[in-house]
This record gives structure tokens, sequence and C-alpha cells, in this order.
């Protein structure tokens, strides 16, 4: 039965994740194509502040914060936190972010999402505040450009969960989690040099 209510929580949040509100939303509002104004081609939160605005960029950031939060605030009605059941639900929002299967598999880079799902975890906080003191420091601390500033922040983030002993099913979500977040920077990365070099 257990397993039933996983399979459909970590499905609803595969399908929530993939709804690309950074695309659909300034198309709705402004017809614009967000990816194709960005540098890197990512449909994400902060190429919509940068080219559709601040109202736009905060709607589009609410959705996807929100479409990480619900299904794992939901599913924690069913699933212990602890369990290692509740991972598929963490991980499920990010992947749907990442490859949504809406958009033939290309998404953003999943850091707004991944906030979503770590605030859904509340009233365990630890980690949402762990990954939030990586990105308040790393941004302080100037590490450019901001896809080596992620990928600092997110390999730092799960490093600092596992240092400190924490729970085995939300270390394993945040190793999992970030190995997607970086593969997205990293391949952004590269499609921005190669735009850039053509």
């Amino acid at each position: 039965m257990q397993m039933k209510v996983v399979l459909i929580f970590a499905i609803a949040g595969y399908v929530c994740g993939s709804f690309m509100s950074a695309y659909y939303i300034p198309q709705w509002l402004y017809d614009m194509d967000v990816a194709l104004m960005s540098d890197d081609g990512n449909p994400g939160a902060a190429n919509v502040f940068k080219n559709a605005g601040v109202p736009c960029g905060i709607l589009v950031l609410a959705a996807d914060l929100l479409k990480g939060y619900l299904p794992v605030h939901m599913a924690l009605n069913y699933i212990p936190g602890q369990s290692m059941l509740i991972i598929p639900v963490l991980i499920a929002p990010v992947l749907g972010h990442a490859y949504p299967v809406f958009r033939r598999f290309r998404g953003g880079k999943a850091i707004a999402v991944s906030f979503g799902v770590l605030i859904g975890l509340a009233p365990d906080w630890v980690p949402a505040l762990c990954l939030a003191f990586f990105y308040i420091l790393f941004s302080v601390v100037r590490i450019n450009p901001h896809s080596r500033r992620s990928i600092i922040t997110f390999t730092c983030w799960w490093a600092a969960l596992a240092a400190m002993r924490y729970d085995k099913s939300v270390c394993i979500a945040a190793v999992i989690i970030s190995a997607v977040v970086v593969h997205k920077h990293v391949r952004a990365e590269k499609k921005s040099y190669d735009i850039c070099n053509c």
C-alpha cells in the first residue's frame, strides 16, 4: 500500500515539476519565449526576471517553489520523512523541472524547485536553511559565473548534510538533486560558451 502512495506522489511530483512556469507564464502574459532570449537557452526564473521583469519573475519563482513544495508536503501525511520511501518523492519535482516531459526533456536548472522541495519538509527546516546558507555565503564571496556558484553551493550543501550525519533519506535525495542541478548547470555553461564562440 505504501509503495502505491510513493508511486502516486512521485508521478504527481514529476508532472508538477514538468510544468515549466518560466516558459509558459511569460508566453501567456507577454507572448515571450524566455528560453530563446537567454544566453544559455534556459527557461528559468532568473532569465524571466532578466527578460520579462520583476512581477513576472516573482510569479514564476512562486510557481516553481510551489510545484516542489506541494507533492512533498502532501506526501508527508502518508510517508515518514525519515523513511527511504520519501526519496523518490523528493527528487521527482526536480527531475520533472530539469527534464520535463512536456518540453521534450529540455528544462531548467532546478534551483527554485529544489528549494520548494526542501520547504516541503517543514517543520524540518535544516536542509532548506543549509542550502540557503551556502547560497548566501557564495553570493557574498562572489563566485562567478553564476553556474559555478550553483555547482559549488549544491556540492557543499550535500556534503554538509552528510558531515552532520543527517537523515540518510534526505542525504541520498540531496546527492541526487545536486547531481541533477550540477549536470544542468554544466550543460548550460557549455551551451552559453558555444553560443559566444560561434
